[in-house]
């Protein structure tokens, strides 16, 4: 096995210009396995599948349909795939779901096709913020830690007065 490989999404980095859904959305012909969500206080966040290190998708699959690759990417095997839907039902993030077009569950596979041929993610090597990154855990690791130790002045903010009530009656401590 080759050394793993890890697809990470710095929220703080991302502008919400939607490049990685749209380019995925190509690539996939109409279904984006990345999706960008915007919550409440306008912070964008994309969505995909996070290649869990223990993927409770690959364990509930009765087909083993969906199975890890070479470079750690848990990807699924769409002509064993059964629709049973054991998979969205054990994501934790809610990111495997059934395409109509491929008549089985599909999510993202770190553009298996791209890796085959030495290429990285589209998603990461399109991002015109460079919120994507991918590769070894460590590369990923050191660039992150950089870019927080630069970015922290930047990133720093105090609550609005409306955040924290509503964050206190959503439940949230604050002291």
């Amino acid at each position: 096995m080759m050394e793993r490989k890890y697809l990470f999404l710095d929220y703080l980095t991302c502008i919400g210009c939607e490049t990685c859904q749209t380019v995925c959305d190509f690539i996939h012909d109409g279904n984006p396995h990345i999706r960008i969500y915007v919550t409440k206080n306008k912070q964008y966040v994309p969505i995909n599948c996070k290649h869990c290190d223990d993927a409770p998708c690959v364990k509930v699959c009765p087909t083993q349909a969906i199975y890890r690759d070479e470079d750690g990417a848990v990807r699924i095997a769409e002509d064993r795939c059964i629709g049973c839907l054991g998979c969205l039902q054990v994501c934790p993030y809610g990111v495997p779901f059934y395409s109509l077009k491929v008549k089985a569950v599909t999510k993202c596979d770190m553009c298996a096709e791209r890796r085959e041929e030495g290429m990285e993610p589209a998603c990461a090597l399109m991002c015109p913020a460079e919120a994507i990154q991918y590769g070894p855990l460590e590369m990923v690791v050191e660039l992150v830690n950089e870019r927080r130790a630069k970015n922290i002045p930047e990133h720093r903010r105090e609550l609005t007065e409306g955040e924290l009530k509503e964050s206190v009656s959503s439940g949230f401590r604050v002291f």
